[in-house]
């Protein structure tokens, strides 16, 4: 399709509400039932709906709105794996992080520089690390160019925050980063485009049983209270935290099958330009990275068990002091003020369970069966979220030959589906500001960031402008997004609640500027869908 397409018709009609979703859902009976709409189960619904299989997915809370949409932000091939020696799966990671970046998503996801500075004392030498970046640029086929070092002078004129007292060289290394929460709601779209029906805040309170097999599910609207039914020949618990919360359900005695590690962030105001991320070395295994991230800085992350309800799971004051502790190692004092702090927010790592330190545990992922059938996905990171689904397909075939009749191979999927939006960020900026969409010049700042966010979605709502110029005015005086962004993301991306525009549909929260009145006036757009 031409790259400056959009994905429908300027003006398309709102999606199905939630009460006939809600029918869809009660009245069919579908092939397969995705519990979990994060990095999982979005993945999963869509390479399914993709192989042919009627596909439905709900989520208790909003798409990606735990853990999924509190990464680092990050599609990398995993430097610090090298130190393990997992060549093979720092080449695999490489490989998916570059099609995501040139086929898949290329309006969302982004080229980004990192420095890695090698301080007197360090845990690591200067030798080592420009061997390690040199190797990990080999295995990327150099696509990004060629790791290296450079002097401590050529990195704090880029980086003008980096601290040079002891610096004695810094290694160059390339990878990508991306909004995690906009990856996850276009993934969403993908798999309704594919045929999937989807509803978010619909909690599962029960799984059907038949003969002993698990054939459905009993839900709640947590937003309107209605119960209701879904039947499906197979279940797929992709729940993260509360994946055993599921398997409980199924197996009132099944064992614990993961274990919980938690992550912070801190979102600071930027006082300069970045135009590269740092990644610190903290001791032997982990690094805190300082990332430009949607203008801001993003600092983190921590890496510690974590055995509390997953619902209460937040970044502590004690979290924040670490992670300012840790940037301090290469970043002025001036730049980690926490006046500059606009947002800090926290999620949970699922790891495999065993023994030793989070740590230390294996980032892979896992499927399990339950004594009744259902299928149980746990682990996983943004970086190779399409592998996982179509891993996952690969073993629902296996084990239900049942379905696999009606599936197409997985090895008949096309590796390289785009994501909606596919466009050249570039150039639909360069349309929003040249040809006037919206019927009147857009803010340059505005035009970027819907190309970035939306690719060539944007001149649909850019179309909204043109219907009503209220609609082109910003949200708030210092950030990009416009008004029309939350009447979009109410008719096209399901956004129901306050907190699902400004935290995951646009980047409000982050920025800190989520103030009361503007909180008042996005439920008021919210309550006018039909």
């Amino acid at each position: 399709m031409s790259t400056l397409q959009s994905d429908h018709p300027l003006g398309a009609h709102p999606g199905p509400g939630r009460a006939e979703t809600r029918e869809r859902l009660s009245k069919a009976a579908y092939d397969l039932l995705v519990i979990g709409g994060g990095i999982l189960g979005t993945s999963v619904a869509w390479h399914a709906a993709q192989s042919g299989l009627r596909v439905a997915m709900v989520d208790a809370g909003d798409f990606a709105g735990a853990t999924s949409s509190a990464s680092s932000k990050l599609a990398h091939g995993g430097l610090r794996y090298l130190q393990t020696g997992a060549v093979k799966l720092v080449a695999e990671n490489h490989h998916e992080r570059r099609v995501l970046a040139k086929d898949v998503a290329p309006h969302l996801v982004n080229p980004l520089t990192f420095y890695l500075p090698v301080y007197k004392g360090g845990p690591h030498g200067a030798a080592k690390l420009g061997a390690g970046v040199f190797a990990y640029s080999m295995l990327s086929a150099f696509g990004d160019g060629v790791g290296r070092l450079i002097s401590p002078a050529r990195a704090a004129a880029d980086n003008p925050g980096l601290r040079t007292d002891g610096l004695k060289a810094v290694a160059v290394y390339g990878d990508h980063q991306m909004n995690d929460a906009r990856v996850a709601v276009m993934t969403v779209r993908a798999a309704v485009r594919s045929g999937a029906v989807v509803l978010n805040h619909a909690e599962v309170t029960g799984l059907r049983f038949t003969h002993g097999r698990v054939t459905g599910v009993d839900v709640q609207d947590r937003l309107e209270g209605t119960e209701f039914g879904i039947d499906a020949r197979l279940v797929i618990n992709a729940t993260g935290p509360w994946v055993d919360h599921l398997r409980r359900m199924e197996d009132k005695g099944a064992d614990p099958s993961i274990r919980l590690s938690k992550g912070t962030h801190v979102v600071l105001k930027r006082k300069a330009p970045w135009k590269a991320a740092m990644a610190t070395p903290i001791d032997k295994y982990r690094l805190t990275f300082a990332l430009p991230w949607e203008d801001q800085l993003l600092l983190g992350t921590t890496d510690e068990a974590y055995e509390g309800d997953p619902a209460d799971v937040r970044a502590t004051g004690a979290d924040i002091q670490q992670i300012l502790d840790e940037a301090a190692l290469s970043v002025h004092d001036e730049h980690l003020s926490r006046d500059l702090i606009t947002y800090a927010f926290a999620g949970l790592r699922v790891l495999p369970g065993g023994p030793g330190g989070v740590e230390s545990a294996k980032r892979e992922t896992v499927v399990t069966e339950g004594r009744g059938g259902m299928l149980s996905v746990a682990g996983g990171k943004w970086t190779t979220y399409r592998h996982i689904g179509r891993t996952v397909l690969r073993k629902v075939a296996q084990l239900h030959h049942s379905l696999s009749g009606d599936m197409k191979p997985v090895s008949h999927l096309s590796r390289r589906v785009p994501l909606p939006g596919l466009a050249d960020p570039d150039e639909v900026a360069h349309r929003l500001l040249v040809h006037r969409e919206a019927g009147a010049r857009m803010d340059p700042l505005t035009a970027r960031h819907l190309a970035t966010h939306y690719g060539s979605l944007s001149f649909d709502i850019a179309h909204l402008v043109s219907e009503d110029p209220a609609l082109g005015e910003r949200i708030h005086p210092d950030g990009p997004e416009i008004w029309a962004q939350v009447v979009y993301a109410r008719d096209h991306e399901w956004a129901e609640t306050v907190d699902d525009v400004l935290r995951r549909r646009t980047t409000l929260t982050v920025r800190g500027l989520g103030t009361d009145e503007v909180r008042a006036r996005v439920q008021a757009l919210l309550v006018q869908k039909d």
